[in-house]
């Protein structure tokens, strides 16, 4: 089995990635440590960019069709990892899961019906919406003693009235790393059926289970959850190459699968371009032995901000994550207003993290921080910290 290097330090400035070349129109300055934008500093997998040189090598790069077992690859995927029993003709390509979920807005709700978020969550969850004309409903999610959290199912009833016809689920969870209960699944399952609400399940982080822990996809759950529902999927995040696009979005309900498929087919936002099934079907066939490694590396780097935090900055409350390479940091303890955590980290540490306002209710005084990265970089990085707040 290939050993893959996840400490090789890549420098990506100039290359036009968000991360590094938009730090100084974000945080007006341009010298600080990239920990914000959720795509990872490891190589693309090398069977990914074989795949695609491979079609680089043809010198035509004309209109093309999908390849036949496109769907079928993900099909696979997915019941191999996750149980869940799909079929080809329920999947489309999508033009991003952002992109979707404004895409499903427009093709699904009329311009007064509205649409529920559970905050803290991914920031686009409330803008899309809001960008597009819909009420954002705003269903907090309750905190647990650990600092994890759980739905608020008695708010949920309170603030749902019947123009409430559609909710955005992380799952797995956006900041704060969850992978969500099958029966909490199937409680929101049944809340939403039986009032008509489509949930949109964004579920890009589900290849991402870190600590044991293993995702369940929503419509896999019940009959009323795959009967509500639509799964938007891609092996973006886990095989980091975002700047491919390659989402997908899976809907087992026929009428409700009509009704958003015709709506994405008369725009033509339902064709791949040339490069997503080489990249998803390299990844999906050849990438087990790089996701499991890379998932060990990003469980040893939370491990690394765990420890340092605790023996360091105890003030800071690292919430481990149960998915992905995001590290939900409770700063609460160190007493600082907004602006002077964001002049810690940004001005004083010179580090670039996401701060917790972005994420709507609730994320006040946290820092989304992006392990996905190399060991190096994020000791180099704490120890900034660690030095500023030692001063």
């Amino acid at each position: 089995m290939e050993r893959y290097d996840f400490d090789k330090v890549i420098d990506r400035r100039g290359s036009g990635a968000v991360k590094t070349d938009a730090l100084g129109k974000v945080y007006g300055k341009d010298d600080l440590i990239p920990l914000w934008v959720a795509d990872m500093d490891f190589e693309t997998p090398d069977f990914i960019v074989k795949a695609l040189k491979e079609r680089l090598e043809h010198p035509i790069f004309g209109y093309t069709v999908i390849p036949e077992d496109y769907w079928q690859t993900i099909r696979e995927w997915i019941a191999d990892r996750h149980g869940w029993e799909t079929r080809c003709e329920w999947m489309t390509f999508i033009p991003g899961i952002v992109k979707g979920i404004g895409m499903a807005i427009n093709a699904l709700l009329e311009k007064d019906e509205k649409v529920i978020i559970q905050p803290p969550v991914y920031h686009p969850f409330r803008l899309i919406p809001q960008k597009n004309g819909r009420e954002v409903v705003f269903n907090p999610l309750k905190v647990l003693p650990d600092g994890s959290y759980e739905m608020d199912f008695e708010n949920l009833a309170a603030v749902c009235d019947e123009k409430c016809r559609m909710l955005i689920l992380s799952n797995p969870h956006n900041p704060a790393g969850i992978v969500w209960p099958r029966e909490t699944l199937k409680k929101l399952a049944e809340f939403c059926h039986s009032r008509g609400i489509i949930v949109i399940s964004d579920e890009i982080h589900c290849d991402m289970a870190l600590f044991g822990n293993k995702h369940i996809p929503f419509a896999s759950v019940s009959e009323e959850a795959a009967g509500c529902s639509i799964t938007f999927g891609a092996p973006s995040k886990t095989f980091n190459i975002a700047g491919i696009v390659s989402s997908y979005a899976i809907v087992p309900n026929q009428e409700l699968r009509e009704r958003f498929f015709n709506w994405l087919e008369a725009s033509e936002m339902s064709a791949p371009h040339l490069f997503a099934p080489i990249a998803t079907m390299a990844a999906f066939r050849h990438g087990e032995d790089w996701r499991k490694q890379m998932l060990s590396y990003v469980e040893g780097n939370i491990e690394f901000i765990e420890d340092f935090c605790a023996q360091h900055i105890p003030q800071i409350r690292p919430i481990r994550p149960q998915a992905s390479f995001l590290v939900w940091l409770d700063c609460r303890g160190l007493g600082l207003s907004y602006d002077e955590l964001i002049d810690l980290f940004v001005n004083k540490a010179g580090l670039a993290l996401n701060d917790g306002d972005m994420f709507s209710p609730g994320g006040n005084g946290f820092m989304r921080l992006n392990v996905g990265t190399s060991r190096s970089t994020l000791e180099k990085a704490m120890n900034q910290l660690f030095d500023i707040l030692t001063r």
